[in-house]
């Protein structure tokens, strides 16, 4: 195995969805780095593993990676690994690779288990054009904006959440980006996975009454639908339906993703909906 930088993915649940390669990579490195070294000395372990590890995460990777980058400099095998599914997705390691890859070190991944992608084709909607998204802000106001932005995009849209915002998350879903279809898959190939697929409204429903779950949560959400005649009567709605739960901006962007129509037209309308409003 060559010295240099080694992406390693690690099992979302299951320890046996491992791979080979992962595990020859993992004894045969100098030292893991990992998110938290609790986590994956419980890998290592179940594996007879001796290799050391030295964490690597957002609150220590200014003080970290000069150390990483002196072995890789030097010659050595680095494995770097997240707690769950393939590193660089939501942690902060493609710092590490920017950084391998101005040096000229070896930069190779080992593709497993990745949590977008396992909930993507358990979805049951369209896979040939998705836009991963991460999590989105947590609070209200910047989560709608951020949502609003996306509205339009002609794909899947795929999202991690936390369980405590999941409901408040999928309601803010509903109301920006419309009626779609959506699935949420949460504590995916470990005992109790559970995929539940409908529409937005149902699902933010469902989470609204339920009790927040366990485990993070994946949302994935249908592209927008393919835009069909919009009368001037149906577009004042769905615009007065929007601007009740949202700004104007939003609810622009929310229509217009919903109908295709050009935000300028529909901007227009929503500025003359709102100074109505206001005079009444």
């Amino acid at each position: 195995m060559p010295p240099g930088l080694h992406l390693v993915a690690t099992p979302i649940g299951n320890l046996d969805d491992i791979t080979l390669r992962a595990l020859a990579t993992l004894r045969r490195a100098d030292i893991v780095a990992c998110e938290d070294t609790r986590v994956t000395r419980r890998l290592l372990q179940a594996f007879a593993i001796a290799t050391p590890m030295i964490a690597y995460h957002d609150h220590n990777a200014a003080r970290i990676l000069p150390a990483l980058m002196r072995r890789l400099e030097g010659g050595e095998i680095v494995a770097l690994v997240s707690d769950a599914g393939t590193p660089l997705v939501s942690d902060p390691g493609y710092r590490l690779v920017r950084a391998a890859i101005e040096a000229g070190v070896a930069v190779t991944a080992l593709p497993g288990a990745s949590a977008t992608l396992a909930a993507l084709v358990v979805s049951g909607l369209p896979t040939d054009r998705f836009l991963f998204a991460g999590f989105v802000p947590p609070r209200q106001a910047a989560r709608r904006a951020a949502l609003a932005e996306l509205a339009p995009v002609p794909a899947t849209l795929v999202f991690f959440e936390a369980p405590r915002r999941l409901a408040a998350t999928l309601a803010d879903m509903v109301a920006t980006l419309g009626a779609r279809e959506a699935a949420v898959a949460r504590e995916l190939t470990k005992l109790h996975e559970e995929v539940r697929r409908g529409t937005l409204a149902a699902l933010a429903g469902h989470y609204r009454e339920a009790a927040p779950p366990k485990g993070e949560a994946v949302i994935v959400i249908g592209p927008p639908a393919k835009a069909a005649a919009v009368d001037d009567a149906a577009l004042e709605q769905l615009l007065r339906s929007a601007l009740a739960l949202m700004s104007v901006r939003d609810a622009v962007a929310a229509v217009s993703g919903e109908t295709g129509i050009a935000r300028r037209i529909v901007y227009r309308r929503a500025v003359a909906i709102a100074g109505d409003k206001a005079a009444g």
